[in-house]
């Protein structure tokens, strides 16, 4: 009786495809990188006054800055009173729903924080919050 040969040569070895799992591996990456929400920055330091009666707002799209010396900063951008209608509508246009606060600080002008509401609600943003500091 003739004994079968089951041993294979070493040639015949069988590379392991790994594109399936390359693709999954990218398919995964541009899923998180969807679906992620990127915190916005206003670019300025701001110490914000106190309130008792202070709530959590979560994913405002529109962040401004108003410093201590009455800068006003948006997207790490110094600006002009009057521009901030003009860059609010870009920012409105790209995320049309989205919300803005207003990050005074406790020692700018409250004319100016007026000025700055009035301006964002002219795009027709309606929902405008003040950020504050829990007392």
């Amino acid at each position: 009786m003739a004994r079968r040969n089951t041993f294979q040569n070493a040639d015949n070895d069988e590379d392991v495809n790994v594109t399936p799992l390359l693709d999954i591996v990218f398919i995964m990456l541009i899923f998180f990188i969807v679906t992620s929400t990127f915190v916005k920055e206003p670019g300025v330091e701001v110490d914000r006054p106190g309130a008792v009666s202070a709530t959590d707002r979560k994913l405002a799209s529109i962040i401004v800055a108003i410093s201590a010396d009455d800068q006003i900063w948006i997207n790490k951008d110094l600006v002009e009173l009057e521009e901030v209608k003009t860059i609010v509508e870009g920012l409105r246009r790209e995320n049309p729903k989205g919300t803005a606060v207003v990050q005074a600080d406790a020692k700018s002008k409250t004319r100016l924080l007026v000025e700055v509401v009035t301006q964002i609600r002219a795009t027709g943003v309606t929902d405008v919050a003040v950020s504050t500091e829990d007392v």
